[in-house]
């Protein structure tokens, strides 16, 4: 974060990352006070390698590249989610360690953020689908993302739930206490300045 020196506006650079063994997505945001820029975001298509090595690998030079590039002061990574498949499971685990060991190489603060958790600081519901997720940051960002791109905008959601926790800024989770567990029309009714 760079320091406030005369009245220049604060200025912090998060990665967030979505970490996956056939697609990962990543997304660069910028804060300048309490404003969200997304500066770049994207996946990764790791389908088309045909060994879990060369898979990782890739994702370590992709993240490297990205850190380069755009200097991020912190990652925010999503947790592997627990799943019926140990063999996945651990495969999910390898992605997100060598994301993670790209970020621990420029020592870049790393936090990790389970998928209920940045749903629920987006979008107000820790059940949302990927389409609410991607519904709700086009409104925060006041611009139109890419629909084909959902591993992309989950690491946009990933990076802008890690702005609202490291700033205690009032996220949808906490305007949302007292509604309906999973009450989307709730969420919308009580947040009618999130949405277009």
């Amino acid at each position: 974060m760079q320091q406030n020196l005369s009245n220049q506006p604060t200025e912090k650079i998060i990665l967030g990352v979505d970490p996956g063994t056939r697609i990962a997505g990543y997304a660069i945001i910028r804060i300048i006070e309490h404003r969200i820029e997304l500066l770049q975001y994207g996946v990764l298509k790791l389908d088309k390698y045909n060994s879990h090595e060369l898979k990782l690998k890739k994702i370590f030079e992709r993240i490297t590249q990205l850190i380069e590039e755009f200097l991020p002061d912190e990652m925010a990574i999503e947790d592997p989610f627990y799943g019926k498949n140990p063999q996945s499971m651990l495969k999910l685990g390898r992605a997100q360690g060598v994301a993670m060991a790209a970020a621990l190489n420029r020592s870049i603060p790393i936090v990790e953020y389970s998928p209920k958790t940045v749903k629920m600081s987006v979008t107000g519901s820790g059940s949302a689908s990927k389409e609410q997720v991607a519904y709700m940051l086009e409104s925060i960002l006041k611009q139109k993302l890419e629909a084909q791109y959902l591993d992309a905008t989950d690491a946009v959601a990933i990076a802008i739930c890690h702005h609202y926790h490291a700033n205690a800024l009032p996220s949808a989770a906490s305007k949302k206490k007292g509604a309906k567990k999973g009450g989307w029309s709730a969420f919308v009714s009580e947040n009618p300045n999130r949405i277009k």
